[in-house]
């Protein structure tokens, strides 16, 4: 979670962190506005900050050190954690954790789109409502469709865009919404 997301969760003005943190106004609002990184910070401010919002120095400072991987493994790590989890504890941690509004604000789109329509999806499986929390999230959609690197081999290796087109009829529509081909998300190895 951010710290811009904890000051809401908690309802905290980013003056009042300051106050309570006894760090410096432009140093907390320049952190909290992004032109200062807070994996640059001292351990002190680090230490301060974290202890004026109740968090550890850790969850503090986790969204800062996520690295992006191959959208490919990021989706395979996506259907293992679902199959690891079990559908209602994924839906749990995944609204519980906040990653989906971490990757949109680090603009990594395709990874942001991706595991809201596996939430969506997973979601419709058990009959769980949707979070309306990501409705406007719900009206984009990534530019060119994302297939998965597979099919774009078969593709490439057919010379032209048939299974392409079959793979689109066939994709579960929670991903199709965002541009995104995905046909199994379950049967993973």
């Amino acid at each position: 979670m951010t710290i811009r997301e904890i000051l809401i969760e908690k309802k905290m003005t980013v003056y009042r962190l300051a106050r309570e943190s006894r760090v410096p106004y432009s140093t907390v609002n320049d952190i909290c506005s992004g032109r200062a990184q807070l994996e640059k910070c001292s351990a002190e401010t680090v230490y301060k900050i974290a202890r004026a919002l109740d968090v550890s120095m850790e969850e503090l400072l986790a969204p800062c050190f996520l690295k992006r991987s191959s959208f490919e493994n990021f989706k395979s790590s996506v259907c293992h954690r679902v199959r690891e989890l079990g559908d209602i504890d994924f839906i749990i941690q995944t609204l519980e954790g906040g990653e989906i509004t971490v990757y949109y604000e680090k603009k990594w789109y395709p990874e942001c789109f991706y595991l809201l329509a596996m939430l969506d999806y997973i979601s419709r499986e058990n009959n769980v409502p949707l979070d309306a929390g990501y409705d406007d999230l719900r009206r984009c959609r990534l530019e060119k469709p994302v297939y998965p690197a597979g099919l774009l081999a078969v593709s490439a290796a057919a010379g032209n865009d048939e299974a392409l087109k079959e793979a689109e009829k066939r994709a579960i529509p929670e991903f199709m919404r965002f541009n995104i081909v995905e046909n199994e998300v379950r049967n993973v190895i």
